[in-house]
C-alpha cells in the first residue's frame, strides 16, 4: 500500500491521485461508520466495500484491513498538519506556528465526534492503527519543522525530537479529552497540550532568520 505517495500526489493536484485519495477516504468512511453502527466486529470488508460503492478487491488494493480503512482519515490528518505548518507565516514562533497548525486541523467542523475516537482509543483491534495514526504525524512535521528552522530532519536532532514531543501531547491531549468532563473543544485542548512543550520550540527560535 502507498497511502503517503497517494497523499502527496493528491497534494499536487494529479487528478489520478485525486480521485485514489478519494477512493481511499469513501473506504474509509464507510468503514468508521458501519463500525460505530454496528461494532467492530460485526462489519466485514464486503460491506464497507459495498457502502463505498466499490469492490471488495478494490478495498483490498487500498486496505490491508478494516482496522487500517478506519484510522486512515488520521494518517491524512498528519500529512495535513505537515503542510498546514509549511504554511504558517515565517515570522511566526514556531510553538505558536505549532500550535496553530494543530489546531487548525480540528476546528469548527473538524472537531473529532468523542464517540468515534473513544472506539479508536479503546478497541483493542483498532488501538494500534490508531498509534500508528498518532506517530505517523512526526514524519511531516519533522520535514516542516526543519524547513522553518534551516535545519535537516535527515540529519539533525532538533526537528524529529520536536516532532516526536508534538506526536506525544497530541497522544496526551487526546487521553485527556476522553478521560476528563472537559467542555473545551479539542482544538482547545490540543493547543493547550502543546503550550507544555513550547519553551523546547522557543528555546531554538520563531521563524526562519
Amino acid at each position: 500500500m502507498t497511502v503517503d505517495n497517494d497523499l502527496g500526489e493528491a497534494g499536487r493536484t494529479g487528478l489520478r491521485a485525486r480521485k485514489k485519495l478519494a477512493t481511499r477516504e469513501a473506504l474509509s468512511r464507510a468503514a468508521l461508520r458501519l463500525a460505530l453502527e454496528r461494532g467492530l466486529e460485526n462489519v466485514r470488508v464486503d460491506e464497507i466495500a459495498a457502502a463505498a460503492g466499490v469492490s471488495p478487491r478494490t478495498f483490498n488494493n487500498y486496505f490491508s484491513s478494516r482496522e487500517e480503512a478506519i484510522c486512515f482519515l488520521g494518517v491524512q490528518r498528519a500529512q495535513r498538519i505537515g503542510r498546514a505548518l509549511r504554511a504558517r507565516p515565517a515570522d511566526e514562533p514556531l510553538d505558536e506556528a505549532i500550535g496553530n497548525a494543530m489546531a487548525q486541523e480540528y476546528a469548527g467542523h473538524a472537531e473529532p465526534d468523542k464517540v468515534a475516537m473513544r472506539m479508536l482509543v479503546s478497541e483493542p483491534g483498532l488501538r494500534g492503527e490508531f498509534l500508528k495514526g498518532i506517530v505517523s504525524l512526526e514524519e511531516p512535521l519533522a520535514e516542516a519543522i526543519a524547513a522553518r528552522t534551516g535545519t535537516d530532519a535527515e540529519r539533525d536532532l532538533f526537528p524529529r525530537v520536536l516532532a516526536a514531543a508534538v506526536s506525544s501531547a497530541a497522544r496526551t491531549a487526546t487521553g485527556h479529552y476522553l478521560r476528563t468532563d472537559t467542555t473545551a473543544p479539542f482544538a482547545t485542548v490540543v493547543r493547550e497540550a502543546i503550550s507544555v512543550i513550547a519553551p523546547a520550540a522557543r528555546a531554538y527560535g520563531g521563524g526562519r532568520e
